[in-house]
């Protein structure tokens, strides 16, 4: 795998690069280059194959590189971050994590993928992830307040986000309960969080975010809901992930940390700002029901409020999916 990367670093150009010369850089026949190449390609990644000229990407490309993310973000950050990985390809970057906590990775551990196998969202859902052409990232935490006290935790990392996305020049995003950054109803990115140990004690938390960078039409044919992207919010083709992860991360982290201590109170009137549900009609689908209100916002636990046909109700993340009324 290292030698693949390496060999994307070679081609992230965009320029021809013969066979022989990669071999020479790598320490490897042609014979290996071509094969390194083949498995690149079968994993999805496109590359242009000229006779004579050799082989290119079609585009250059900034990938992923945990040097230039710690370069990046503010000394308090560095200070609060375990090791930061950086990988090719995983089924999760989320999985990845959890199976690090088993080896005693500790808080502040990152993980970064170029690609996802197997990326995941709410309720099951896949998560569409292209060879580098989004940022997929994942933040391990030791909480000491237990799994029933992090009911909010998804909207925090949601306001971080968003935080992260307006130095950016991204002002227009707002956030659907309980872990969506949209667009005019297009959804920017995603938070999902996993969460292993006990429900009033120490416990792991992984945080993961999914955000749309640069994403072709091609690897988002499977995509069943309206998206947008930062290249066509900004217009820009240079936007680099490696800042992008490094913004996150000097959000996210002090945003946890307040959380922790003082739960969801010093956020309440920053997400009602930014909460798109707030006086809509939605439709909320349970998992053997339909239930049409308009929402309220949040409760100090980070609940949904909805006001329904039968009084108002309160609703747990786990609980729904929702559909805002056009």
């Amino acid at each position: 795998m290292e030698i693949r990367k390496h060999l994307l670093k070679l081609l992230s150009d965009g320029e021809f690069h013969s066979g022989e010369a990669l071999g020479q850089a790598l320490g490897v026949s042609r014979m290996a280059v071509w094969k390194h190449l083949k498995a690149l390609r079968e994993r999805g990644i496109s590359l242009e194959i000229v006779r004579g000229k050799g082989y290119r990407l079609p585009a250059p490309i900034e990938l992923l590189d945990d040097q230039l993310i710690l370069s990046g973000v503010t000394a308090e950050t560095r200070a609060r971050l375990g090791p930061v990985e950086v990988l090719l390809a995983v089924d999760s970057t989320n999985n990845r994590l959890r199976e690090q906590v088993l080896n005693g990775a500790p808080s502040g551990a990152v993980c970064v993928a170029e690609q996802q196998h197997a990326g995941r969202g709410r309720q099951g859902r896949a998560w569409v992830s292209p060879f580098a052409e989004n940022l997929y990232l994942s933040l391990l935490w030791h909480s000491r307040a237990g799994a029933a006290a992090l009911g909010g935790l998804s909207l925090v990392a949601g306001l971080a986000v968003l935080r992260s996305l307006q130095e950016h020049g991204i002002h227009q995003a707002g956030l659907k309960w309980p872990n969506d950054i949209l667009v005019n109803g297009a959804k920017l990115a995603g938070i999902l969080i996993d969460v292993a140990g006990e429900s009033s004690g120490p416990c792991a938390v992984v945080i993961g975010i999914g955000l749309n960078v640069s994403m072709s039409q091609q690897a988002a044919a499977g995509i069943d809901q309206s998206w947008v992207d930062l290249h066509a919010l900004t217009g820009r083709a240079d936007i680099s992930r490696n800042r992008l992860a490094a913004g996150l991360l000097d959000k996210l982290l002090p945003a946890i940390e307040l959380f922790e201590s003082r739960g969801m109170q010093p956020f309440m009137e920053e997400w009602r700002q930014n909460d798109i549900i707030a006086g809509r009609q939605i439709e909320l689908r349970l998992h053997n029901e339909v239930i049409r209100g308009k929402g309220c916002g949040i409760d100090p636990a980070g609940a949904l409020l909805v006001e329904t046909s039968t009084g108002r109700k309160r609703f747990a993340s786990g609980e729904v999916s929702i559909r805002v009324a056009s």
